[in-house]
Parts: C-alpha cells; structure tokens; sequence
C-alpha cells in the first residue's frame, strides 16, 4: 500500500556532528529530530531528558514516564519541525506543570 504522503529517508544522527563529531544539542530542531531513525531518536531524548532533569539536580527517573515524555516530544516535533528540540521540551514541561495543578 501506497500512502498518500512521500516518505522522507531518515538521516542518521552522525551526519549532524562537527568536525570534533559533537552534535551541537541547543541547535537540533524538530526536523532533525523527526527525520533520523527510531533508534536515535530515542537515545536523543533519552540524553535531553538526562540533560534536563541534572539541570534540576534530579536523580531519579520513572521509566515509564520518561518513555511516554519521549514519545510526546517526538510526536510534537512532528507536529511542529520548525521548532528547536529545546523550545519543544520547554513547551511540553510547562503543559505537564499546568496539568499536573504547578503555577
């Protein structure tokens, strides 16, 4: 079966590395987050979500939590490519406060 929409091929993370193969993580949009493979998306989130909750001196991670944020921060981006994968956690850790009663 044919869908009605062209697939794009997914871009390994590798081809965003520097010359010093570092990936600059405060510039990664959506897009690139969307378009490279399943597997590295996963570990991309997976490390933003390490990168966030040392930020907030947490240490301790609720698996199954993570998993569903990671899922939403995916689908998000999806949603919205032209936006930084920063900007789009910022977005979805307020909405989660809001929703969970946090001013």
């Amino acid at each position: 079966m044919i869908s009605g929409s062209l697939a794009q091929a997914q871009v390994p993370l590798s081809a965003y590395v520097d010359a010093n193969g570092f990936i600059d993580v405060q510039q990664m949009t959506c897009a690139q987050l969307a378009g490279t493979f399943q597997e590295d998306a996963d570990m991309l989130t997976t490390w933003y979500s390490r990168w966030y909750n040392g930020l907030a001196k947490k240490h301790f991670i609720h698996v199954t939590r993570a998993k569903l944020f990671e899922h939403e921060i995916i689908l998000y981006c999806k949603a919205n490519p032209g936006v930084k994968i920063i900007a789009a956690i910022d977005v979805l850790l307020k909405d989660e406060k809001l929703s969970s009663g946090f001013k």
